[in-house]
């Protein structure tokens, strides 16, 4: 039988990393690959009292269809969370989508034609760049140091006359490279996008998961058009499990989300909305936040530290402030596939840095999450990592210390 897909199926495909990576579910693997969080800090007691709560109190209504546009209590929750990063908005301008995934897929369908560029920092979270893709765009890749992404090569690209439908950026604890946006091009990057007209698209999971420094303001805290388009996540905060993300914008371009929403779930998940308002009623949210910080830049510290011991030197280690990845460049010539393979034969396992590049290459790189695994794994997984790269690169001592990109 002959099967005709539409072309943009022709764009998505199974990624051979992904396969190489269900060996991680194994027990033995100590794995530094996913975006995981750490399911130890998950409240789980909590949410049993939280889920009693919804449906002894209101469980013919956390039960039924609900409205496109999410729970209002929720929806006004996520305002006092943006407040935090100077966003501020109305609950009528926000969206409750089915994790911050979602959103980047809508914005996807919303924009996106075939041939339409899309600008992105280089490297860039590799989700977004899947899907973005089935709409078949092409992606200028704008580089980054350790400010973020550089509005030099930014403003040259537009002044050059090419136009993005959108600019997408990570500015906080950027996937995968741990860097963060200063302040000063925040305003650039807003200066720039009013001067030219353009969207930008600001993915900001990891805001809440700051470790030291100052917390700067959203992109969107710029805006005075309602050109930013603003997502974010209760993923990283609470539970990757419940689905549980939001878009924020302004009424014209929410609304089209609204309606491509509409023809792909419906809503979102009413019951975990309404759980989740439940547990933040009746417990410190905050607190649990704290917690979680305390954790992660506990386990990136030694993650750093245990680097600094064992690796081989000529190999750069981003120094990130928050959010849950390291950034790790490898000397020319080594391809991180290659050593993946190797690694995983010593039961440990990263992603291959050459993934989030948009239009491939720079194969010398890799990401390692610090977020999933406990203090003794990491330092077993490092050391594990050590060996395999040491054996590659011929035997170098240690680095001195980790050197940030």
């Amino acid at each position: 039988m002959k099967v005709n897909f539409s072309k943009r199926s022709n764009f998505v495909k199974a990624s051979e990393i992904r396969e190489l990576l269900k060996l991680t579910e194994l027990p033995e693997v100590i794995s530094f690959a996913g975006g995981l969080p750490a399911p130890e800090l998950f409240p789980v007691q909590e949410m049993v009292e939280a889920c009693e709560t919804v449906l002894t109190e209101s469980g013919m209504i956390a039960l039924q269809y609900g409205t496109t546009e999410g729970y209002k209590p929720l929806r006004e929750l996520t305002v006092e969370m943006m407040k935090k990063n100077g966003i501020h908005a109305a609950f009528t301008d926000v969206l409750i989508t089915s994790g911050s995934q979602q959103g980047l897929d809508l914005t996807g369908k919303a924009f996106l034609d075939e041939g339409d560029l899309v600008f992105c920092e280089s490297p860039t979270y590799l989700a977004a760049i899947n899907a973005f893709q089935a709409y078949m765009p092409k992606f200028v890749e704008i580089p980054m140091d350790e400010d973020g992404m550089v509005m030099e090569e930014l403003e040259r690209l537009l002044m050059s006359g090419m136009r993005p439908k959108f600019i997408y950026t990570v500015p906080d604890f950027q996937n995968p490279s741990g860097r963060t946006m200063s302040l000063e091009r925040r305003k650039r990057l807003m200066e720039l996008a009013d001067a030219y007209d353009i969207i930008i698209v600001e993915d900001n999971p990891y805001g809440e998961l700051c470790f030291e420094g100052e917390k700067l303001p959203a992109i969107k805290h710029f805006d005075k058009d309602g050109r930013v388009i603003y997502l974010s996540t209760f993923s990283k905060t609470f539970s990757p499990g419940l689905r549980l993300g939001w878009v924020s914008a302004k009424e014209e371009i929410l609304q089209k989300y609204v309606l491509f929403k509409q023809g792909t779930d419906l809503h979102t998940n009413l019951f975990a909305q309404m759980v989740l308002v439940a547990f933040v009623r009746s417990h410190d949210f905050q607190a649990h936040i704290r917690k979680i910080r305390d954790v992660y830049e506990r386990r990136r510290n030694l993650m750093l530290q245990t680097i600094q011991e064992e690796f081989p030197k000529d190999i750069k280690v981003t120094n990130p402030q928050g959010g849950l990845f390291l950034w790790v460049e490898l000397p020319e010539g080594l391809n991180s596939r290659e050593l993946l393979v190797k690694c995983l034969k010593n039961n440990v396992a990263f992603v291959p840095g050459g993934s989030f590049f948009a239009n491939g290459g720079r194969e010398n790189t890799m990401r390692l999450n610090y977020s999933n695994m406990q203090e003794e794994r990491i330092v077993d997984g490092i050391r594990r990592m050590a060996i395999v790269l040491k054996e590659e690169m011929g035997g170098h001592g240690a680095i001195e210390a980790a050197v940030t990109l």
